[in-house]
């Protein structure tokens, strides 16, 4: 078999994610599992990227330097129907989740994540109804945190409209925000 018909044989995936080294490390470990991987840095070259060929998989990161990943679902899905999206994120919230999952992504993995887990979450055709179930509640700390994500995207990201929506300095939002989310 010559190497461009192998290449025609394997699944296109879109990666879009701002950090380059990342992007390396992941085109390498998705294409050794057998996909064609085109990479992206910023929206505007991941829009450019599907419009000349849209993926059958994306792989997409929610902060993509100051734009939202979420963004380009829709775009996405307008190219090709049947893409089959994963958002992922450093800054994985509840919130953002579910918004991934109504705007039409198949699934939301926080980071790290392996190669193998992200092909699993793309395969993944239906819910885990044996999921377990966390006993520890989240602690009030994550719970703001959740909180301000879903007050900052009924904002559309606006800091300023958001911090008068929650009573507070837009200084102290803005350091809140550049803080990593508080672990469960």
């Amino acid at each position: 078999m010559s190497a461009d018909t192998d290449a025609a044989d394997r699944s296109s995936l879109l990666l879009v994610d701002d950090d380059a080294a990342f992007c390396r490390v992941l085109t390498r470990a998705l294409e050794r599992r057998g996909f064609a991987v085109t990479s992206a840095h910023s929206s505007i070259a991941a829009q450019q990227a599907a419009g000349a060929d849209p993926p059958e998989y994306a792989v997409v990161d929610l902060n993509l330097a100051g734009d939202s990943g979420l963004l380009l679902i829709p775009g996405l899905l307008a190219l090709e129907p049947a893409t089959r999206i994963l958002v992922l994120t450093g800054y994985a919230s509840i919130a953002t989740a579910v918004e991934a999952i109504k705007l039409g992504a198949v699934n939301y993995l926080p980071k790290p994540a392996d190669a193998d887990q992200i092909v699993a979450a793309l395969a993944a055709t239906g819910g885990a109804a044996g999921a377990a179930i966390n006993q520890r509640p989240l602690s009030v700390n994550r719970l703001e945190w959740e909180h301000i994500q879903r007050v900052l995207r009924d904002n559309d990201g606006n800091i300023s409209a958001t911090a008068r929506q929650l009573g507070m300095h837009r200084r102290t939002l803005q350091r809140k925000l550049a803080k990593r989310p508080v672990r469960t």
